[in-house]
């Protein structure tokens, strides 16, 4: 019932060959969240590069606690927090861009996701808003999948959000849930 006890007890250089986490339907939660990011400081799952905490009861703190550890990631390349209960706070902490003083990894935080899973979240037409403005402004370059499904938002800002995205290369189809 606490999934935060499945990652409270990692410690540095824990599952070093774990590139793939998936905790989906169980209970993360704020507290969980917390001790997730506390065993990436302290150096677990190094090569992590799938992160999915799906219908994990994560809420804005929650979010809020785990995006510097994430943004310590360079290798993320997808991120799935569909169904949680997050929103615009925790979103905006997510795609906000990292410090002016920010050290390499965090400094190129989040550059190379290439997918984010946002569906069935508390995400609104001023969170879509935030998250279409940083992607016109360069945050996120690498992203190509985008899921929106069921958000509390409108149709229009979820569109303004998509249209914002980078153009996928030559010869690459872009991925988009709506």
């Amino acid at each position: 019932p606490d999934g935060g006890q499945l990652v409270e007890g990692l410690g540095v250089g824990a599952l070093p060959a774990v590139t793939y986490l998936l905790l989906e339907n169980v209970c993360v939660g704020d507290a969980g969240a917390s001790a997730l990011a506390a065993a990436l400081d302290r150096g677990a799952l190094p090569r992590l590069k799938h992160l999915y905490l799906c219908s994990a009861a994560i809420g804005d703190a929650g979010l809020l606690a785990l995006t510097p550890a994430l943004r310590r990631r360079p290798a993320l390349d997808f991120l799935g927090l569909s169904g949680n209960r997050f929103g615009d706070e925790g979103l905006a902490a997510l795609v906000a861009p990292p410090p002016a003083d920010a050290p390499p990894p965090q400094a190129e935080a989040l550059a190379q996701l290439r997918v984010l899973n946002l569906y069935s979240t508390q995400i609104t037409d001023d969170g879509c808003a935030h998250l279409a403005s940083r992607l016109r402004s360069g945050a996120l370059p690498a992203l190509k999948g985008l899921n929106l499904h069921a958000i509390a938002a409108n149709g229009a800002a979820i569109g303004a959000v998509y249209d914002a995205r980078p153009a996928a290369p030559a010869g690459c189809e872009e991925v988009r849930w709506h």
